[in-house]
């Protein structure tokens, strides 16, 4: 198994720089930096004020989580409800990271849905392409994301109760947490490009399984951008890009060239840019 550990490295980073690419490819094009900020900004603000709520009321829901814990005495019962009102906010971060990238795909549709078609041009397009109409697309990436949040849900209240753990839940459990939302992450950013091709959820899982260090490579470092205040407003576009390159490469067309660079060479020109 040791033999195996660099390239499974390499991939997890290969993963990373897919953001730091989709981010590069995206802050060049001004037109769509702000199309994509907008159903961001707009998502963001009403998940930072969800957050603000959950940390004013965290310590009654600590209290209402350890309520074996009324009779202790007063120093051991502070203790666990600390632990407590970590375990839910780490909890409800989780979710609203994950339910931010769903919310925020929802409302901003037709722009990622632009920013991830100019990537495809930018690298030869799509074959095969699947035309669907936009309520269908629609509906289909709200059912799809519904299951996501479920599922997310499904394993992060066993995390919940994990993170009651001294110690444990402090170190540990936010790096599962941090791969369980990558993972999450991952199937969510490459939704747009995948319905393009007429695959849906259970296509996205079967393929990045068998590509696991590369998104989560991607996905774990998104995730990581969503945890810095309005990191998630800035770096949602670049990971619909990203996601994009990750969708591309798992599905075995080229990311590191683009189709201009592999044809004859033009007649002298502007050069091709997103903005076009």
């Amino acid at each position: 198994m040791v033999f195996y550990a660099p390239g499974v490295v390499g991939e997890f980073f290969a993963g990373v720089g897919l953001l730091g690419r989709g981010l590069g490819m995206y802050v060049r094009s001004p037109r769509l930096v702000l199309l994509g900020i907008i159903p961001a900004l707009m998502s963001g603000l009403l998940f930072v004020a969800a957050f603000v709520t959950l940390v004013y009321f965290v310590s009654d829901l600590a209290e209402l989580a350890t309520w074996f814990a009324d009779d202790w005495s007063e120093g051991l019962r502070d203790v666990v409800r600390v632990f407590a009102a970590i375990a839910i906010l780490g909890l409800g971060g989780l979710v609203g990271i994950l339910t931010f990238t769903a919310v925020t795909l929802l409302i901003g549709d037709p722009f990622y849905e632009k920013i991830s078609e100019k990537i495809e041009e930018r690298f030869g397009g799509v074959p095969g392409e699947v035309e669907v109409p936009w309520w269908l697309s629609l509906r289909r990436s709200l059912w799809d994301s519904l299951r996501l949040i479920a599922l997310s849900l499904a394993i992060g209240i066993p995390l919940f109760f994990l993170g009651l753990l001294p110690l444990v839940g402090q170190t540990v459990i936010p790096v599962i947490a941090a791969l369980v939302g990558g993972w999450f992450l991952a199937l969510e950013l490459v939704g747009v490009p995948f319905f393009r091709r007429g695959l849906r959820l259970p296509d996205r899982r079967r393929v990045l399984a068998g590509h696991r260090p590369l998104a989560l490579g991607f996905g774990v470092s998104v995730f990581c951008c969503f945890l810095i205040p309005l990191g998630a407003v800035l770096v949602m576009p670049a990971a619909v890009a990203g996601g994009t390159l990750l969708a591309r490469k798992v599905l075995g067309l080229p990311i590191d060239t683009p189709a201009a660079a592999v044809a004859p060479p033009p007649i002298a020109g502007p050069q091709p840019s997103l903005d076009t």
